[in-house]
């Protein structure tokens, strides 16, 4: 009989031990799954630009007929480039390119369009003078070194701007808003070359107009 109690007491240890092992926990620390990398989104296809006006001159500085060239939007002016300006291809940004040549080299004439107002006339402006290395100026000073044109139904800003030093650049540009849209007409060149085109600058300014409609 005295073996019951022996037999009891190593039962117990067992369970004793046995309850122990339950209340032990264990945490183990999972690696979080890599996420995937965003893969690119595919691109979509370019919007083709609006197609180049054909230039329509001759060689040799024969006077260019009027060309219509059309915006994103679908709307046009037109205008006669003078007949000392030979025509070059416009490109996919320009809408009309001309070289201007001269005794102090040569100036090159650009006929833009883009939607909206492209940050506003002294933005725009001041972006002129960033490219002959003037400093930009406030409105003030826009008011007093800019002019207005009325043309063919067009209200037109006109600047005239040199820049400095031995080697001076001059800009003749117009900015031309038409149905949403704003056009610039810029001659860039030696200073006294582009002074000497400022008649016959203003003289295209003269021809611009919204064009004809196609039939």
């Amino acid at each position: 009989m005295k073996a019951l109690p022996a037999l009891a007491a190593g039962v117990m240890t067992v369970l004793a031990g046995s309850g122990c092992q339950k209340e032990e926990i264990t945490t183990y620390r999972v690696a979080k799954e890599p996420v995937p990398a965003a893969q690119p989104a595919t691109p979509s296809p370019a919007t083709p630009s609006p197609a180049a006006a054909p230039t329509g001159s001759s060689a040799g500085g024969s006077s260019m007929a009027s060309t219509p060239v059309a915006t994103t939007s679908g709307n046009a002016l037109s205008w006669t480039a003078p007949a000392g300006w030979t025509a070059k291809p416009a490109g996919s940004m320009r809408k009309g390119s001309y070289a201007v040549k001269g005794d102090g080299g040569e100036a090159d004439m650009a006929v833009t369009a883009f939607p909206g107002d492209v940050g506003g006339d002294l933005a725009n402006l001041n972006r002129w003078r960033g490219q002959i290395g003037l400093a930009p100026v406030a409105q003030a000073e826009f008011d007093r070194s800019t002019r207005h044109l009325d043309r063919n139904g067009l209200h037109m800003t006109f600047v005239d701007i040199v820049g400095t030093g031995a080697n001076a650049q001059r800009i003749l540009g117009a900015m031309v808003p038409h149905q949403g849209s704003t056009w610039f007409f810029k001659l860039t060149g030696p200073d006294a070359l582009v002074a000497r085109e400022r008649d016959a600058f203003l003289a295209l300014l003269d021809t611009v107009k919204p064009a004809a409609p196609a039939k």
